[in-house]
């Protein structure tokens, strides 16, 4: 399905409010980086690179998402660029059915893997937790994190766990597996490409992504090195300005 064409190409490259997008689109959202007074916050920062952050709870329960989301906040009515419209559900390490909206109110940190990789996702894994480690502590602590896996067939709920387990991953991490429909649309929505090889593994892009307490894109890192400041001075401008 094409994408429609746009000179301004916005957050999801297509004008449906139901968000009808699939494989691949073309909107490359990298440059979708929301770096207004982003130097300004880099001060602020303090890249804190050999501290641990300290665990927290993770997310209100799929009840509490229904009803509202344990912030104050509605369950519907989301922004225009928000990527909690997406209406997927996934499903987490340890079972439970998880929608992206449930982390709405705070803010996140999301990337793209899959668990048997042994080259560019540890080294994605790494940085986050070097971002977390950098972010201001009250903040550090609130901070979501979400892995989605590209590998739906391997990569199941106990596969998950045991990535968790095997790198003393904390609450604050959504270790999420999808159907085929689920993770090619949010990879489209990101700019995130992916194609699994005839071994088995995927070549992929090396993207982390912010969102805002909305759900909204405020930064990405595109590659394997360099930019957590940016990155965590991104974190720390849209959570002040909610």
């Amino acid at each position: 399905m094409k994408t429609t064409p746009s000179a301004f190409c916005n957050l999801l490259g297509y004008n449906s409010p139901l968000f009808s997008l699939r494989r691949y689109g073309k909107c490359n959202l990298i440059g979708y980086t929301c770096r207004r007074a982003v130097l300004s916050a880099v001060a602020v920062v303090g890249l804190a690179l050999s501290a641990a952050p300290a665990p927290a709870p993770c997310c209100p329960t799929e009840a509490a998402t229904e009803a509202g989301d344990g912030r104050g906040l509605p369950a519907a009515d989301f922004t225009r660029d928000s990527l909690y419209q997406l209406d997927a559900t996934y499903t987490t390490d340890s079972g439970e059915p998880f929608r992206l909206a449930r982390l709405r109110g705070r803010p996140v940190i999301l990337t793209m893997f899959f668990a048997s990789c042994n080259s560019a996702c540890p080294l994605l894994v790494a940085d986050i937790t070097r971002l977390q480690a950098a972010l201001p502590a009250p903040l550090r602590d609130e901070v979501a994190i979400v892995l989605v896996s590209f590998d739906v067939a391997r990569d199941t709920p106990a596969a998950l766990r045991k990535y968790r387990e095997d790198r003393l991953l904390g609450p604050q991490w959504n270790l999420l597996h999808g159907d085929e429909d689920a993770v090619a649309e949010l990879a489209a929505l990101l700019g995130v490409k992916y194609k699994q090889e005839t071994d088995g593994q995927f070549a992929h892009s090396n993207l982390i992504t912010m969102l805002d307490a909305e759900g909204e894109i405020v930064h990405q890192r595109a590659g394997l090195q360099g930019g957590l400041v940016e990155a965590a001075a991104a974190i720390v401008l849209a959570h002040e300005k909610r």
